[in-house]
């Protein structure tokens, strides 16, 4: 095996442990998020009482987004905050850069997850944020992930890359 390059080095050295700050299920399609102080998660099914209906190889079982991009997303639109079931994400994480976590598999408490790719707005952001709400999240909408292992997760627990 070849030495790592100093560039993914870098792109391994991922120190910071994160929180959770919030969860939600979006219990039918389009009804408000329903917040949780915890929940159950399960491979091909995401977050317990999610609408979710994917496949079981689906990259979009849980969703994730920063709780510092809900300020920048806020402050874009001249707002002082947004409630976190707005933007539709199961997972509200504070204290890690998420997009460091591409290519990687993370825990929160005993739950592992996959990044699988970034979750863009949709145009509904545009009618639950306003006029320029999808263009606010452009680039701060969190992150689609697969679970690899079942378990439960609360609020406070600690989300910290896989080594």
């Amino acid at each position: 095996m070849s030495e790592p390059t100093p560039l993914q080095t870098l792109l391994d050295t991922l120190p910071q442990c994160g929180r959770v700050e919030w969860i939600g299920i979006r219990p039918a399609r389009g009804e408000p998020m329903q917040p949780l102080d915890s929940v159950g998660i399960i491979p091909g099914k995401g977050l317990e009482g999610d609408r979710f209906k994917g496949r079981e190889t689906s990259k979009r079982q849980v969703t994730l987004i920063q709780q510092e991009h809900l300020h920048a997303i806020a402050s874009r639109l001249q707002r002082e905050a947004i409630a976190p079931g707005v933007f539709r994400r199961n997972i509200v994480v504070s204290g890690l850069n998420l997009l460091a976590l591409k290519g990687k598999r993370f825990r929160i408490a005993n739950v592992v997850l996959e990044y699988t790719g970034l979750c863009h707005p949709c145009s509904k952001m545009e009618t639950a944020l306003g006029p320029g709400g999808y263009n606010a999240m452009r680039g701060h909408g969190g992150i689609t992930t697969r679970v690899v292992e079942a378990g439960s997760i609360a609020l406070g627990d600690d989300v910290q890359a896989c080594l």
